[in-house]
């Protein structure tokens, strides 16, 4: 399995700050690592481009060492600088066919999505070698990180998981394009975002407000395989 291909078997997103106010980045997505997440985002609109580089070279180093995946969260110039292995968009940034012309190959390149319309069309362009790799559906509610982005609720979610098996059964061999609820879920929702057809989550508070990130990134996965 190739680099560009680990993202697929990917289960747990974690999105978070530089931890300025902590000052423990380094030691704490090494932490959330341990716990058995799959990739970590920096989102931080605080940080300049300089010390957005300087903190991810401290992610690279980190995610290297446990074999993961690292992103970049709308900043193509920055994803490309640093070489990441995984660029996250949002419906207002950079087109994902800018961001293919921008980026080095093979890189990972995720969509956020919050309508019916938009998850119909990140499936839809997820054909081809320069095609969509994943999306996420959300926030399914209201959360702090977003404020100001109305919460979608589990509908939205039941609908990718269908619209998904559509177009697996449209496809010859199935169409590999994972896709990550994400908005508000901790382990006290995240049985209803699997029922409601999720397999994979993004995570926010969960992880970066835990005073254990490493057992909390394992009771995550743990809830996740139960529900």
């Amino acid at each position: 399995m190739t680099q560009h291909d680990v993202h697929t078997t990917a289960r747990l997103y974690l999105c978070t700050d530089a931890r300025t106010r902590q000052g423990d980045f380094e030691d704490f997505v090494d932490a959330a690592f341990e716990g058995g997440v799959d990739i970590i985002q920096l989102r931080d609109k605080s940080l300049e481009a300089a010390e957005e580089l300087e903190v991810l070279q401290v992610l690279n180093k980190v995610a290297h060492r446990h074999g993961r995946l690292w992103a970049v969260n709308d900043r193509a110039d920055v994803a490309s600088i640093s070489g990441a292995p995984v660029f996250h968009i949002g419906q207002k940034d950079i087109s994902l066919r800018d961001a293919r012309h921008l980026l080095h190959d093979p890189t990972v390149i995720g969509l956020s999505t919050h309508t019916p319309e938009q998850v119909d069309a990140a499936i839809a362009a997820s054909v081809g070698r320069s095609g969509l790799d994943y999306f996420c559906v959300g926030p399914v509610w209201a959360t702090p990180t977003k404020p100001g982005r109305e919460a979608v609720g589990l509908d939205l979610v039941t609908y990718a998981a269908e619209a998904m098996k559509r177009a697996d059964e449209r496809t010859i061999g199935g169409l590999l394009l994972p896709w990550f609820a994400i908005g508000g879920i901790d382990l006290t929702n995240v049985e209803q975002v699997v029922a409601a057809g999720a397999s994979r989550i993004v995570v926010v508070r969960a992880i970066t407000e835990a005073a254990d990130p490493t057992a909390a990134a394992k009771t995550l996965l743990e809830a996740l395989d139960a529900a």
